[in-house]
C-alpha cells in the first residue's frame, strides 16, 4: 500500500485523506470555522466581483447605447462659411459605406415653460424623417406620434421634462429664447408657443428631462438661422472603429469642415467610469486575497493539529510527495468548492439584477440607484464571459498558492520529531 500511495500521484488514498480531514470534529472545532470562513470569503468574493463587473459593464453598455442614440458618433461642423448646402452634404456622408444616418441639426438653449413651471432646455431642429430614424427616439414615443411633425410645427419632448411642465400631448409650452429678434436697441427675447406632438422615453434622466425635438425649418427661423443648420451628425454602424470613417467623410463633404467624435465629446465621462471600474476591481479583489490568506492559516493550524497523523502515514511509507498533496487537496477543495458557489450566486444575481434593486427599494423604503443621479431608469449587468472567467480563474490561483506553503510546510515534518512529541 504504501508503494501505491508514493508512485501514483492523487490517488484514491489521498483524496480519502483530504476530504477526512474536511469533515468536523470536536477538536478541529476552530480550524473547521475557519475553514467555513475562508469558503465564505471565496463564494463572497468571486460573486461580489462577478456582480460588480458585471454592473459596470451595464452602466458603460446602457449609457453608450443611450448616448449614442440621441447624439451621432461623428459631429460634423461648417468651416469658412455657413453650412447651407446641408442637404446636399448630408446625402453625399449618407452613402459613405458604414455611415448608417447623416442628419442635419440646430442646436439652442431656451426657457421651457407652462403654467405650472419653468426649466431650461436644449432644443434641436431635426427633419421628421431623421427623428424618425433615431435609434432612441423613434422607437420610444410613449405618446402621440411622429407624423406630420414638419407640417405641425409641434415638437416632441422628454416624458421627465412633460413631468416637471405637467403636460401632455396636446397640450402648450411656451419656449423663451434669448436671441431673438433684431432692433435698434439690439437683440429682444423670442418667445412662441408650441404644442406637443409627442413625448418621448429614453430611460436616460439627463436627456428625458432637457431635450425638446423641433422642426428643422422651424427651428431655423425660431433660431435666426438663415436657411443653413449648426452640424451634421453621423450614426455608424460601429462607433469603436469611428477613426476609419473621418478621412471617408472628409472627402464626401467635398467642402471645409471640422470634425469631433463621441470619444473627444464624452472622453472625461468614460475615462472616469473606467478608472473606477479599474479601482472597484482591485478592492473587491482584496476580498479573496484575504480569504485565501484564511485557507493558508487554517492548513498551517490542521497541519500543526494533524503532526502524530503525518508522522503514522509517513512511518507507514507515505512520500513527502504524497503528504503535500493531501493538504493540497484540503486547502484546494475549499477554495474551489468557494469559487464555484461564488460564480453560480453570482450568476443568479446578475440574472435577476434588476428584481434584486425593486425588492431592496422596498424594503429599504428608498429608491436604491436614483435615475436622478445614474441617469438609467433600471439597473443593467451585463457579464463578459472572457471578464468572468479572468474571476474565476484567478481566484482560483490565489487559493491554489495559498495552500503550497502549509502543504510544502507538512511534507516537511519529519516523523520522528512528530511522534515523539505527541
Amino acid at each position: 500500500m504504501s508503494e501505491s500511495v508514493g508512485t501514483r500521484a492523487f490517488s484514491p488514498f489521498e483524496w480519502m485523506i483530504a476530504l477526512r480531514y474536511l469533515r468536523s470534529r470536536r477538536k478541529e472545532g476552530l480550524i473547521s470555522v475557519i475553514a467555513g470562513f475562508s469558503f465564505l470569503g471565496i463564494m463572497l468574493g468571486v460573486a461580489t466581483l462577478i456582480i460588480v463587473m458585471a454592473v459596470m459593464n451595464g452602466f458603460r453598455k446602457e449609457l453608450l447605447d443611450k448616448i449614442l442614440g440621441i447624439n451621432g458618433h461623428l459631429i460634423v461642423q461648417p468651416q469658412e462659411k455657413p453650412l447651407t448646402d446641408y442637404a446636399a452634404v448630408a446625402d453625399r456622408i449618407s452613402k459613405v459605406p458604414g455611415v448608417v444616418l447623416a442628419v442635419p441639426l440646430i442646436e439652442g438653449q431656451a426657457l421651457a415653460s407652462s403654467p405650472v413651471n419653468a426649466t431650461g432646455v436644449l432644443v434641436r431642429g431635426i427633419r421628421e424623417e431623421d427623428l424618425a430614424r433615431l435609434p432612441a427616439v423613434g422607437k420610444n414615443i410613449v405618446q402621440g406620434s411622429l407624423e406630420g411633425f414638419d407640417q405641425d410645427q409641434g415638437i416632441v419632448i422628454g416624458r421627465r421634462l412633460a413631468d416637471v411642465l405637467a403636460v401632455h400631448t396636446g397640450d402648450s409650452v411656451v419656449l423663451l429664447s434669448p436671441r431673438g429678434v433684431m432692433t435698434p436697441f439690439g437683440s429682444t427675447p423670442r418667445t412662441k408657443n408650441y404644442k406637443i406632438a409627442g413625448v418621448f422615453d429614453i430611460g436616460m434622466s439627463e436627456y428625458d428631462s432637457t431635450i425638446v425635438f423641433m422642426p428643422l425649418t422651424e427651428a431655423q427661423a425660431y433660431f435666426n438661422r438663415a436657411g443653413d443648420v449648426t452640424a451634421i451628425e453621423i450614426y455608424t454602424e460601429n462607433p469603436d472603429r469611428i477613426d476609419q470613417y473621418r478621412q471617408l467623410v472628409t472627402t464626401a463633404a467635398e467642402r471645409p469642415i471640422f470634425m469631433i467624435d463621441w470619444r473627444q465629446r464624452n472622453a472625461t465621462f468614460f475615462s472616469a467610469l473606467q478608472v473606477e471600474r479599474n479601482v472597484m476591481f482591485m478592492i473587491l479583489l482584496l476580498i479573496v486575497v484575504v480569504a485565501a490568506f484564511n485557507i493558508a492559516s487554517s492548513l498551517i493550524m490542521l497541519v500543526k493539529d494533524k503532526g502524530r497523523d503525518i508522522g503514522i502515514l509517513r512511518t507507514m511509507g507515505a512520500t513527502r510527495g504524497a503528504i503535500m498533496r493531501i493538504f493540497l487537496i484540503t486547502g484546494a477543495s475549499v477554495g474551489v468548492i468557494g469559487d464555484m458557489v461564488g460564480f453560480v450566486l453570482g450568476l443568479v444575481v446578475c440574472l435577476n439584477i434588476e428584481s434584486i434593486r425593486q425588492f431592496m427599494s422596498w424594503l429599504a423604503g428608498m429608491p436604491i440607484f436614483p435615475p436622478e443621479i445614474y441617469f438609467l431608469s433600471r439597473l443593467p449587468a451585463v457579464m463578459d464571459f472572457g471578464e468572468t472567467t479572468a474571476v474565476v480563474v484567478l481566484a482560483l490561483i490565489l487559493t491554489i498558492l495559498a495552500t503550497l506553503y502549509p502543504s510544502w510546510r507538512a511534507a516537511r515534518l519529519d516523523p520522528v520529531e512528530a511522534l515523539r512529541y505527541e
